[in-house]
């Protein structure tokens, strides 16, 4: 990622990244579909190769959404004791659509963060 000469406004990295959009400028958008990040920024024209989130959106959603939905599949039955498919049918659902909202909820926020504190691959110095 090389230095920006242009000066932006500050953007807060959790807003603009639940919102999709640039982290540089914060209007343009950095989805392409539902989790393909674009190749460049179209307000600011900021390149996005430097975004590289890693495995890090999908940790924070197994934990997340994991936590949500055992616990409200453990409330139900110790509440209710529905039948299994019930449980089936309400949490198969849902557990699709919350990790697909939340993965790309975490995965913009994590872009728009390594932005901010100009995170890079990690590298060796050979001197």
């Amino acid at each position: 990622m090389s230095e920006d000469s242009a000066h932006f406004p500050p953007v807060d990295p959790a807003r603009t990244g639940m919102r999709g959009c640039c982290p540089r400028c914060g209007q343009g958008k950095l989805f392409d579909g539902v989790l393909g990040v674009k190749p460049r920024c179209a307000a600011c024209d900021l390149d996005y190769s430097f975004a590289d989130s890693g495995d890090g959106p999908a940790v924070f959603v197994i934990l997340i959404v994991g936590f949500i939905i055992i616990g409200s599949v453990l409330w139900l039955e110790v509440n209710y004791s529905p039948p299994i498919w019930l449980h089936i049918l309400l949490f198969g659902p849902l557990t699709i659509a919350l990790s697909l909202v939340a993965l790309r909820w975490c995965k913009g926020i994590l872009i728009a963060m390594q932005y901010r504190h100009n995170a890079r691959e990690g590298r060796i110095s050979s001197d």
